[in-house]
């Protein structure tokens, strides 16, 4: 069965192939003979109450020198495609918005969309966890500067990071009693207008941050413990990292089983959750990563069992 396959994402000369996991899902899908259309977000448009998009053919090859070719533009209606993986990058911003709207118009003309693009606008990838308060550390989600100061104070030792950050970026370890809390709190809430999340500081980081990979709610049997650099208390492989391929834990498995029946239920097909010892961090469902870290490492095929399941569902 040949399938035509759309993928929405960043500009594809600027990827790491070697790690990166749209990648890995293009190789696979031209493995399976299907055709791939190549679009960025700012070429999806509505015409005539459509959902379009300006295409090029996509070919793709497991070669860090040169890893794609591309034919001639065409617009099409998203309609004619079978399927449409969005896999846009953060921030989580207007232009991602709007993206999640015609994706979402594009998926009620019949196109299945991975992730579903209402429930990538709905799930922010920090607050989301919070639906999982069994799974987590003590969190606070505020832009009151009083709050935060409280929740310093009680935890002692806690994390400070923007809701819509990827990568590590602009998160904050502090201990009560900092001289730099308050300008911290000033700079991230943008002086009290925007929330952000407060954890308390699972030390358990300095074994690895687990990516656990999730597949329609269901998990690969092994995560990628992103551990950080001496020093530094993120492991994210983009702030220095070093990834190392572990089993689950029975506990991770535990979490495992409380998310992905939501996951089931929201359509978030391939979804990355971020374990830190025994506690749920982050819910990832934008462009998960990590396949093939642990596809190296075991020998799997993610992005094929991943398609499989997708399949199952149509």
């Amino acid at each position: 069965m040949s399938l035509a396959i759309g993928v929405v994402m960043d500009p594809i000369a600027t990827i790491k192939p070697y790690k990166d996991s749209t990648f890995a899902m293009l190789l696979e899908a031209q493995r399976r003979g299907w055709t791939l259309h190549y679009m960025e977000p700012e070429h999806l448009f509505v015409q005539d109450g459509r959902v379009h998009a300006t295409t090029q053919a996509l070919s793709v090859t497991d070669d860090t020198s040169h890893w794609f070719d591309l034919g001639q533009a065409r617009t099409l209606p998203l309609a004619e495609l079978d399927m449409v993986l969005m896999r846009q990058d953060p921030p989580f911003n207007n232009h991602y918005l709007y993206v999640t709207y015609l994706l979402e118009k594009a998926e009620r003309e019949g196109v299945m969309v991975v992730n579903r693009p209402q429930s990538v606008r709905d799930c922010n990838e920090k607050l989301f966890a919070t639906e999982f308060p069994q799974c987590c550390t003590p969190t606070l989600v505020s832009s009151r500067a009083d709050l935060l100061k409280a929740f310093v104070a009680e935890h002692r030792d806690t994390v400070l990071k923007p809701l819509d950050g990827m990568g590590g970026s602009n998160i904050f370890r502090v201990e009560a009693g900092s001289p730099n809390l308050s300008v911290i709190i000033e700079v991230l809430t943008e002086h009290g207008r925007t929330p952000i999340m407060a954890q308390r500081y699972i030390p358990e980081i300095v074994q690895g941050d687990k990516r656990i990979l999730m597949i329609n709610g269901e998990p690969v049997p092994y995560a990628l413990a992103r551990v950080p650099m001496q020093g530094e208390t993120r492991g994210n492989l983009a702030a220095g990292g070093t990834g190392e391929g572990r089993p689950l834990t029975e506990r991770d498995r535990w979490i495992c089983a409380q998310v992905g029946p939501v996951l089931r239920e929201k359509g978030l097909y391939f979804v990355g959750l971020d374990v830190i010892g025994d506690y749920l961090t982050e819910i990832n469902v934008t462009s998960p990563t990590c396949i093939r870290e642990l596809d190296a490492q075991f020998n799997l095929n993610i992005a094929g069992d991943l398609f499989d399941a997708l399949l199952a569902l149509r």
